[in-house]
Parts: structure tokens; sequence; C-alpha cells
């Protein structure tokens, strides 16, 4: 019989009152309510740990160095405590035969009851040789994981979209998962990499609650992809006010003005960066001056330059955009100051001639 989460806390030492307060900050990471954090309680009290297979398909291992770096919950507390990693070849001691073993037991042992993670994605050109794990196609490796288990995750954009391996003219015909694995619920957590918090997060409910998080029509979860970036930046206010930084290093990016004319794509960007942020909530791409290339949306490597601006924003009103918005802005600033010099003038040949 499989530990719980809680009885393998209780080994390691951890109190009853520790283990409460970290349901009570894992359902606020979620975004729950306080109710939900009994409910976390008595769920990792009661639930087997959760056994994940973590394959590695085309990709850089960026997924992997993102999610070790979670702050809240701690990577270590999900990887050794609230679910069974039982394979990343990444972090794993067992290495060869007795590594690619581990796949074969779980999926024989384990029916319907695993998580297959996926990082990266399968090239489909020459029956999959372009990526090779154990002396077999990822392909192969692929299709045998998914064959029972109860549900996948495809981490980050090379296995939700395909990106830059994907990119055209795609010589190894790599795919996202969902274009291989048809019959199996797919769980998608785009970006390049996706943010360590929201990787954990997603583990988390899973490893809790049994089921899906609830999904976007793109398989995102809302939690996390319900808004744009743009949405909640902390320059927001400045593109509203139709100021922009026109070129890197002027006088509008040392003020933190928007990057919008620079090539930012957070108004067209669903993630979480402006809220959850990075490196423990300390800051994200556009807090540290430069704009948001879209990581997490499909097809992002092949639309351009970065630094080539999104064009026609309506904002405003159906008739108005970024440019217009800052032009009517100086226009209306132009004519308060003209409009104040004038009543100004008439004050003080008002107040001459009293005398």
């Amino acid at each position: 019989m499989r530990e719980t989460f809680y009885e393998v806390l209780r080994k390691q030492g951890v109190s009853r009152r520790s283990f409460l307060k970290f349901c009570s900050l894992t359902a606020a990471a979620l975004g729950m309510g306080p109710a939900m954090a009994p409910r976390m309680a008595r769920a990792l009290e009661t639930k087997p740990r959760t056994p994940v297979l973590w394959l590695h398909g085309l990709e850089c291992t960026c997924c992997t160095e993102a999610f070790i770096r979670s702050a809240h919950p701690l990577a270590k507390d999900v990887i050794l405590s609230m679910i069974s990693l039982d394979y990343n070849d990444t972090i794993m001691a067992a290495a060869g035969h007795e590594a690619e073993a581990i796949v074969e037991e779980i999926v024989r042992d384990y029916p319907g009851e695993y998580i297959l993670a996926c990082e990266g994605n399968p090239p489909l050109n020459e029956d999959g040789m372009y990526c090779i794990i154990g002396g077999k196609p990822y392909l192969d490796q692929l299709r045998f994981a998914a064959s029972n288990c109860k549900a996948i995750i495809s981490w980050g954009s090379c296995a939700s979209w395909g990106c830059v391996q994907a990119a055209r003219p795609n010589p190894t015909q790599a795919v996202p998962i969902h274009k291989v694995i048809r019959d199996k619920p797919i769980i998608k957590v785009p970006g390049c990499p996706p943010i360590p918090e929201v990787m954990t997060a997603v583990v988390t409910y899973l490893a809790t609650f049994d089921r899906l998080p609830e999904l976007d029509r793109q398989g995102r979860p809302k939690m996390f992809y319900s808004q744009r970036i743009h949405d909640k930046c902390y320059r927001r206010p400045h593109f509203d006010a139709g100021q922009f930084v026109e070129e890197w290093d002027d006088d509008g990016a040392r003020k933190g003005y928007c990057l919008y004319k620079m090539g930012c794509k957070g108004p067209t960007t669903y993630n979480a960066c402006s809220t959850v942020r990075w490196n423990g909530g300390m800051s994200f791409p556009i807090q540290s001056g430069h704009g948001c290339i879209g990581c997490s949306e499909d097809g992002f490597w092949d639309n351009g330059s970065f630094y080539d601006r999104l064009t026609n924003i309506h904002q405003f009103g159906i008739e108005e955009n970024a440019d217009d918005v800052g032009l009517a802005a100086a226009g209306v600033v132009g004519a308060a100051v003209a409009a104040h010099a004038g009543i100004s003038a008439i004050k003080r040949m008002t107040d001459k001639g009293g005398e």
C-alpha cells in the first residue's frame, strides 16, 4: 500500500500544525478560498501518493529546471512527499535498463492511476528516429507510457504547441503531444518555460483532488491562463495614458513606460507572469525592462521578430489604437496647458485693472 502525503510528512518530523499551514498556503497559491484548505488536508491525509512518469522528448530541459525552483510550494515537497515521481531522467538516480524498467512497471502495476508528464515533443519523421530514448524512438516510449495513464500534463510550449522544434520548415516533423495522443485528457501548461509555481500548483491540484482543473478551450488551466499579461501589468496605466517607450534606454524606458511599441506581446498573451511572477514572485520580463515575447502562445516562434510591434490593438473603442491615444493624450495635455495659460493671463489682467 502506497503511503499518503501526510504519512510521509509525519515520518519527516513535520507537525500537524505545519501540515495544516502548508494546506492553507497551497490553497491560497491555487487561488482557492479558505474553505478549501480543510478539504485539501483531508485529501492529503487519506489519498495515496500519485505515481508520476515525467518523460523528455525534443526539448532543452528548461521545464524541469523551472519546476525545481518553485517556492510555493517547494519542489522538494511536491517531488518527495506529495507525489511519487518515479521517472524523470534529469533528476533520477537510476539509469540505463533500470530506469527504463520503471516505466514498464508503473504502466503495468498502476493502470488508470498514474499521471504522465511530458516535457518536449515527439518528432514523427523517419519513424521518430530524431529522438532516441533507451535505444528506442521517444515516439514509442510516449505511446506506451500513455496507454494506461489517468491524464497527461504537457509541460511548456514544446509539448503544448510544438515550439521552436516545430518551427518552419520543421524537418523532423516535431508535433505537440495532443497530435499523437488523442484518447487521454491533456492539461496544457505552456510557457518557455512555464512559471515554476504554476507547474507545482497543477501537480498539487491533480494529486489532491484527483481531477483536472477547469480548462479553457485550448486545454490550459483557467486559474493561470484566463487573463492576458496586459490586464494585470503594472505598466498598464502608462499604456492607457499613451506613454510608451520609443527607443531602448530612452527617457520613457527609464520612467517605466509601456513597452508596447517595442514589440511587447502582453496584450495578446494569456499567462500569470504579471501576477505570480518569477523567482519567488520577485520579477518578470516586463518588470526587468524587456517586452513579453508571448512564449506561452501557439506559434510565437514563427511570428516574426520578437521586437515587431503588434498592430491595431483597439483598447479605447473600435476607432482608437495606442498611437491615436498617445496623440490624443498629448493634444489634451497641450490644450490643458494652453487653457491654463490663457486663464492665468486673463486673471492677471483683471487683477491689474482692479488696481
